[in-house]
């Protein structure tokens, strides 16, 4: 964090939200800095971007918060570990990256763990979610808000309608434990082919299937190579927006306040355009020759059912936490 006199010429983002005429440009007290390893016009981005302007614009250009995009200040593992210090003052992070700090985390990760994203949001935005935010503060980083991420879903070269035709096949996945003993539990052969190498692998046969949400299915061109789309909703893991511990507790509570309220407001607004970019994606797929094949509630249960011995061996202290969740 920088408290510093600020040089005049920056753009007043706030006014534009306000629609004002230009004003006479106020002096800081406060400028922060902001990461996010996604490009400036991903949804996460955007919902950083307008937690920025409503920052400025409700402190009277007293706070402004400079957002970084495309990993500028490393990668989030970096910058996870920044926040602790102060190296950055607030950042959106995947929670992946904090569960060796705050393993409880890892209830959050689970597949199958939701019904729907009405399901998870009902959670994340109640208690259980507040209580999972007010964790971050023992690590000296402030939980501020959740970011939508998407659903992923298992998508082939040939249809996948159960279980059963997913038995032997490889399926590329992140290199994340809870997702390969997933998919050993499934009856398939996990493979953490480099995201870059996806759409080769699937081309040439080297892999069976892969795993992610609609936007990205769409933008890497996999529905070219792998046309079939079971829209199993696996994982729905959510992404949190944080700031510095040391960095917080430098702020006077007026702006606290401010920023905690903001933050919320950003991140309804980021799961608007993620819908917008999902819907977008999906449909646009769905022009480009892909078959969406949905999962009967049946066979839902038999993939929930085959990956209860993933809930008891990633979060065996935690599995009272997982079955409130399931209950709300």
């Amino acid at each position: 964090m920088r408290r510093r006199t600020f040089l005049a010429g920056l753009g007043f983002a706030a006014l534009q939200l306000a629609g004002c005429a230009a004003k006479p440009q106020t002096t800081p007290d406060y400028v922060l800095t902001y990461a996010d390893n996604q490009p400036a016009g991903y949804p996460t981005t955007q919902g950083a971007q307008y937690f920025a302007d409503l920052v400025q614009q409700q402190t009277g250009g007293k706070v402004v918060i400079q957002v970084k995009a495309n990993g500028e200040y490393g990668s989030e593992q970096q910058v996870w570990e920044q926040l602790a210090i102060g190296g950055v003052d607030f950042a959106r992070v995947s929670l992946s990256v904090a569960t060796d700090d705050l393993p409880r985390l890892n209830v959050l990760l689970l597949p199958y763990l939701y019904r729907d994203a009405d399901h998870m949001w009902r959670v994340l935005d109640g208690s259980i979610g507040a209580e999972f935010l007010q964790d971050f503060t023992a690590q000296g980083r402030v939980g501020l808000s959740w970011y939508d991420a998407g659903a992923r879903s298992f998508y082939a070269r040939q249809p996948v309608r159960s279980l059963n035709d997913l038995q032997g096949k490889t399926i590329r996945v992140q290199n994340s434990q809870i997702v390969i003993d997933m998919i050993r539990l499934l009856g398939a052969v996990p493979e953490t082919t480099a995201y870059s190498d996806v759409y080769s692998a699937l081309e040439t046969g080297q892999i069976d299937a892969a795993e992610n949400n609609w936007p990205a299915y769409y933008s890497m061109e996999h529905y070219k190579v792998a046309r079939y789309y079971m829209a199993d909703e696996h994982s729905r893991v959510p992404e949190v927006q944080l700031a510095s511990g040391r960095t917080w507790d430098a702020l006077p509570e007026e702006y606290r306040q401010i920023l905690q309220a903001c933050a919320r407001t950003s991140a309804q607004y980021e799961r608007q355009l993620w819908a917008q970019e999902e819907t977008a994606a999906r449909k646009a797929a769905l022009a480009g020759g892909c078959r969406e094949l949905p999962l009967p509630e049946e066979e839902m249960q038999n993939f929930r059912q085959l990956v209860q011995p993933l809930y008891r061996k990633h979060c065996a202290d935690y599995l009272p936490l997982v079955e409130e969740i399931q209950a709300e």
